[in-house]
């Protein structure tokens, strides 16, 4: 069939996007699904900082690609061998899955599969196959294995999680990446306890998301900080108790005082690495600091070996929310359909394909949260 896509043909252009025009707006051929595939009509899909560094730059992927990570939409057809989903069904649409079969998969961590990550990094399907193609014929490559930033995809079924039809489309989009991203980092990576502290820097989607998710763990206090004070009222809405300007000289000291001495847990979601060296000043000793943001490919930091060793302090990594997304998605949406996760709040505007270009300077200011792309119009 052919529709329409947002495509990137280069990595790294300046801002304003408005101008350099990083996603060209082109009709594409979309083959049907093919043996263990999956034709989606996309609904929604999230505009996330992961997108936005991957449009900087910061990591390569194959050019050109269909954008999007992050996605809900409705079954459309089926291939030969798929029996878990039918026509109708509503499903989010994951960046991460595995193959099911490799030692990390069979212990419930998919997002670690290298069997996985290899289709993805080289612009396929988990099943080798691309069914995207230019207008021309020319080859146009997956992105992160679903390719939401158009009207239709096509997906294997460890890339969809059943939804129910009970939950909005626009917000169904979010839970593929933001809500599975930040809660599982609370959930699954941190293992919030009732009455710890948390601090979390970086208030996107995914940290937002957190900030509900440790209300919901039972944090006692729940700290926001980002650069944008504009996102503190928000931030309060869903569950912080505190929040802090990390422009602040003295943003540290501040987290320390409200905490008599420091949080358990410090959640970085921004990718920055001052953030992270933050989040490790303003830690207790014997607590936590979970790195969720991904920054460039080839960025280090250091630690403080005397301090990691004698002060007990665990540092710890958190992808796409450390868990098994067939499982804890619906945990998610169960947890939203009785208002504990108030996931719509995140929403900041709905965009067509002619808004998109803008929509990455807005997202690149932090003044929104979550833009969510409409592929067939409001």
């Amino acid at each position: 069939m052919r529709m329409t896509a947002a495509i990137m043909h280069a990595q790294g252009l300046p801002a304003p996007y408005v101008d350099s025009r990083p996603f060209r707006i082109e009709e594409v051929e979309l083959d049907g699904p093919g043996e263990g595939e999956v034709l989606v009509e996309v609904k929604g899909a999230g505009l996330c900082h992961s997108d936005l560094s991957v449009l900087e730059g910061l990591r390569a992927r194959p050019l050109p690609f269909v954008g999007g990570h992050e996605g809900a939409g409705i079954v459309r057809e089926v291939g030969r061998g798929v029996t878990q989903y039918a026509p109708g069904d509503h499903v989010a649409m994951v960046a991460v899955s595995g193959c099911g079969q490799c030692r990390v998969c069979l212990a419930g961590r998919p997002g670690l599969c290298q069997g996985g990550s290899g289709p993805r990094s080289e612009g396929t399907l988990s099943t080798g196959s691309r069914r995207l193609r230019l207008a021309d014929g020319g080859r146009l490559n997956h992105f992160s294995g679903i390719s939401v930033y158009a009207q239709y995809a096509v997906v294997t079924p460890p890339s969809l999680v059943k939804i129910d039809p009970a939950v909005p489309l626009d917000v169904a989009a979010l839970f593929g990446c933001a809500v599975v991203t930040g809660a599982g980092a609370i959930f699954n990576s941190a293992k919030v306890k009732p009455g710890a502290s948390v601090a979390v820097i970086g208030l996107g989607g995914v940290g937002l998301t957190a900030v509900m998710a440790a209300r919901e763990a039972g944090a006692s206090r729940i700290i926001g900080i980002d650069v944008v004070p504009g996102k503190f009222d928000l931030a309060r809405a869903v569950g912080a108790t505190d929040c802090i300007d990390a422009r602040d000289a003295h943003a540290v000291q501040q987290a320390l005082d409200l905490t008599n001495g420091g949080v358990d847990h410090a959640f970085e979601v921004s990718g920055n690495l001052s953030a992270l060296e933050m989040a490790q000043a303003m830690t207790v000793p014997g607590g936590e600091v979970v790195g969720v943001g991904l920054g460039r490919s080839n960025a280090t930091f250091s630690v403080s070996q005397l301090k990691w060793v004698c002060e007990e302090r665990v540092l710890r990594g958190s992808f796409m929310g450390g868990g098994e997304a067939q499982q804890d998605i619906p945990r998610y949406v169960d947890m939203y359909l009785r208002g504990r996760l108030p996931v719509e709040k995140l929403l900041s505007e709905h965009i067509g394909f002619d808004q998109l270009n803008q929509a990455f300077d807005l997202l690149s200011t932090g003044g929104v949260v979550r833009q969510i792309l409409v592929p067939h119009g409001a």
